[in-house]
């Protein structure tokens, strides 16, 4: 990545976004898994489900305040670093977020109030009716981020209108309704609860190590292994639901994932190894899985999947049917107008939906309808993005998918034997190491969808290196510092709230505490007092 005025803004737009996104998958995560814990209180009475619902929630208390103090930042960084952006695609893209923001800073946080401070003044049922609206609130908050980012990976719903310069909405309808937008919420949120699961189970497994907690330990793992279990599996089977959606629409994010340089016979390979090279445009020692990719990225065994060398071709194509569509709007602005000529309103109709590939031509010159053949051919290959980084997160997170599964079902079969507490100890080690896989995981699932998007900002449509503000490196260099500083500070914050409710434990609570001692006392035999005769 270029350390200019482009590069840095990406810089810190992917920092504080992978930042905020290491607390929003266990919030939504936790916040299910305590509707389900204190469903189970309600239905059994039984208060060591009351005592689990209340310390799990203390764990989501201080992830939900972390994720909210990073969140708010982001919102901000549209109107700093990204204002073209903001300006070209506001009306589309600020519907969402505001949306968003609704739920998210005012439903969620008053219903995170009620779950924390309504337990004494709420019935049971109430409570429990309040905890099942905040988890919907809080995964209905990501819909909303998700619908917006889906519109970046597949821009339904809009239309541009050249006097403005500017997408504006066409079909709401359509952009919730985006087949992208659907597939990334459900696979976004499976993964959050799966990192809540694998939370659960680590954190339980360690209690069991260190024989502290074992009640609550052994039913904490018990939910969290059947929850994870059906969680990891929908994963794998959402994700691969991304990847289909992307061969319809994002081809050269998938071509880079699989460092598939050139097309091949149908049905295409997987390649499960190999060393990608950017400079020479081949793959070097790899190792593939005959059919699965075709499988994987068509279903079925008929349909070629396109290699970049030919999706770079289509680029030029693309280009130059942008530079038409550009030319259309320079005549169209020039005459104040919507209602022009029909050969001229044709032109542009016909070529409209390339004119974001025109504007890759901004790189290299101000008019992008000077173009010659070699800054068109340099274009085309720009919306190759960096191969080897898309390759290897993408493995990586397959690995650890199929890991968790794995680790859930297996301790998903000890639990349903009621065999925890003789659980091999190198198994629980094993469960406490996993933590941070999930994380991992997401985080690559994030890199592969946003980095495989480059240099596009929005599919197609709006290339990033346009869509930055008019700053200097330099300012945003320093602002870039200063996130990083405060961002450190809280993780480091959040490691250490959770670290110490962590060693402390479970707390017995103060209402059961209390009907057991007014039970202990009506239950002592009563004695004469002793007097003077």
């Amino acid at each position: 990545m270029d350390l200019d005025i482009v590069g840095i803004s990406r810089l810190q737009f992917a920092t504080t976004a992978l930042y905020h996104f290491l607390f929003v998958p266990l919030t939504l995560g936790l916040s299910i898994l305590l509707a389900i814990m204190e469903t189970v209180f309600v239905m059994t009475r039984r208060p060591i489900w009351r005592q689990m619902t209340k310390f799990w929630g203390i764990l989501f208390g201080i992830n939900f305040a972390m994720g909210v103090a990073t969140g708010i930042v982001m919102e901000f960084q549209f109107g700093m670093n990204w204002s073209y952006y903001s300006h070209y695609m506001g009306d589309i893209f600020g519907a969402p977020l505001a949306i968003e923001a609704l739920m998210a800073f005012f439903l969620e946080a008053t219903l995170v109030g009620l779950f924390f401070f309504g337990w004494d003044r709420l019935t049971q049922v109430k409570h429990m009716m309040v905890t099942w609206a905040m988890a919907i609130g809080t995964n209905l908050s990501a819909l909303w981020i998700l619908v917006a980012n889906g519109w970046m990976q597949n821009p339904i719903g809009g239309k541009f209108n050249p006097l403005t310069m500017r997408m504006e909405m066409a079909d709401f309808g359509a952009v919730l309704t985006n087949p992208v937008a659907q597939a990334k919420f459900v696979h976004t949120v499976s993964a959050g609860y799966t990192i809540a699961s694998v939370f659960i189970l680590g954190i339980s497994a360690w209690y069991l190590l260190k024989g502290r907690h074992i009640d609550i330990a052994k039913r904490s793992m018990a939910v969290a292994s059947a929850f994870g279990l059906a969680a990891s599996l929908s994963v794998v089977v959402l994700g691969d639901e991304s990847g289909y959606l992307s061969s319809e629409h994002q081809h050269m994010k998938l071509a880079a994932i699989e460092a598939m340089w050139k097309t091949e016979p149908a049905p295409a390979s997987f390649t499960a190894f190999g060393f990608p090279d950017q400079e020479t445009r081949e793959t070097h020692f790899a190792v593939h899985i005959p059919w699965i990719m075709g499988l994987i990225g068509t279903r079925s065994l008929t349909t070629e999947i396109p290699g970049i060398y030919n999706l770079v071709e289509r680029a030029k194509e693309r280009i130059q049917s942008g530079m038409i569509a550009y030319d259309a709007v320079e005549q169209i602005r020039a005459q104040g107008t919507l209602d022009v000529a029909p050969e001229l309103k044709a032109q542009f109709e016909n070529n409209s939906d390339n004119l974001g590939y025109a504007l890759l031509l901004k790189r290299y010159l101000d008019d992008p309808r000077q173009a010659t053949a070699q800054q068109i051919d340099q274009a085309a290959w720009d919306t190759v993005p960096q191969v080897a980084p898309l390759f290897w997160t993408f493995r990586i997170m397959v690995a650890i998918g199929f890991f968790l599964i794995v680790l859930m079902a297996t301790f998903f079969w000890i639990s349903a034997k009621h065999r925890l507490e003789q659980a091999p100890r190198w198994l629980l080690r094993v469960a406490v190491i996993a933590i941070p896989l999930p994380w991992i995981a997401a985080e690559c699932g994030w890199l592969v969808a946003e980095f495989g998007r480059q240099p596009l900002a929005i599919e197609g449509v709006l290339p990033v290196a346009v869509a930055v503000s008019n700053l200097s490196a330099t300012t945003v260099l320093g602002t870039l510092l200063g996130f990083i500083v405060i961002y450190t500070v809280l993780l480091v914050v959040e490691f250490k709230l959770l670290g110490k409710a962590i060693r402390k434990g479970p707390q017995p609570d103060y209402q059961d505490s209390k009907a057991i001692g007014q039970s202990a006392t009506r239950a002592l035999p009563v004695t004469k007092p002793v007097t003077e005769s």
